[in-house]
Formats: structure tokens, C-alpha cells, sequence
């Protein structure tokens, strides 16, 4: 809004700084906030609670898919030096991520980055199944059981 306010005043390094921003915080809380803590946290707190176990099935596994997270955020907010940095938005949207308007690699260490937060979740996911189906529950099967084991 300064910058706005105010043409000559150089708040910003360039006029696509601003697109970097916003998409990086975007990714950021989307894919890094939000997510891991409504199904991570509240995953790894509240199944093995429903389901009367003291760990998952996996623990190495969701051991793993935790210490995936750091790294993915390291390379998505790596990506915002690259070059010019990812300025597509938090859809990254096709034609503000193709090679013609972003021919920097920072749009593909982004991608790099949710590809790795969602392997990350998606090894939960199958900890989170495979504690569900394998662990013994007492008087708790098909009907019986609880639906956030089911829907985490």
C-alpha cells in the first residue's frame, strides 16, 4: 500500500516481489501450517487414542513423514530466491507457471516441495489406515468404530 500510495518509493525489490510474496505465504499455510496440524497433530494425538493403541503401526513411518515437512519448507522457501521466485499464485495456475512467464527453476523447486509435503501426508495417511485396519479393537468394529479414524 505504500508503494501504491506513494509511485516512487521502492518498499518492494521489483514489481513481481509482491506476487512472490503472497504465493509463498499462501503455500506456506496452506501446505505447511494447516494441513500437518489437522491431520498430523490431530492424527497422531487422537487415533491411537480411538483406537485404545499406544502408538501407530508405523511409528518409523510417521516418524519420517514428519521430518519430510522441514525439508520440503526449506525448498519452497528456497524457491522464493531463485532468480526471480514463484509469483503464480497459490494455485500455481498453468499459464502463470508455464515456461513462458516463469523460465526461472524456482516454479519447479516449489512443485518439488509440495510433491514432498504430500508424499509426507500421504505416508501418514496409509500409517493412519493400516493402525485402523490392523491394530485389535474391542466392540469397535464396522459400525461401532469412530468416524475420525476413518475420515483422518
Amino acid at each position: 500500500r505504500l508503494t501504491l500510495m506513494h509511485p516512487g518509493n521502492l518498499l518492494l525489490k521489483s514489481d513481481s516481489f509482491y506476487n512472490v510474496i503472497v504465493t509463498t505465504h499462501a503455500l506456506v499455510m496452506i501446505f505447511f501450517a494447516v494441513m500437518p496440524l489437522l491431520i498430523g497433530a490431530f492424527g497422531n494425538w487422537l487415533v491411537p487414542l480411538f483406537l485404545s493403541a499406544m502408538d501407530l503401526v508405523f511409528p518409523r513411518v510417521n516418524n519420517f513423514s514428519f521430518w519430510i515437512l522441514p525439508s520440503a519448507l526449506y525448498l519452497l522457501l528456497l524457491s522464493g530466491y531463485v532468480e526471480d521466485g514463484v509469483g503464480a499464485g497459490w494455485t500455481i495456475y498453468p499459464p502463470l507457471s508455464s515456461y513462458s512467464y516463469h523460465s526461472s527453476p524456482a516454479v519447479d523447486l516449489a512443485i518439488l516441495s509440495l510433491h514432498l509435503a504430500g508424499s509426507g501426508s500421504l505416508m501418514g495417511a496409509i500409517n493412519f489406515l493400516t493402525s485402523n485396519k490392523s491394530l485389535p479393537v474391542d466392540k469397535m468394529k464396522g459400525e461401532r468404530s469412530v468416524l475420525y479414524v476413518w475420515s483422518i
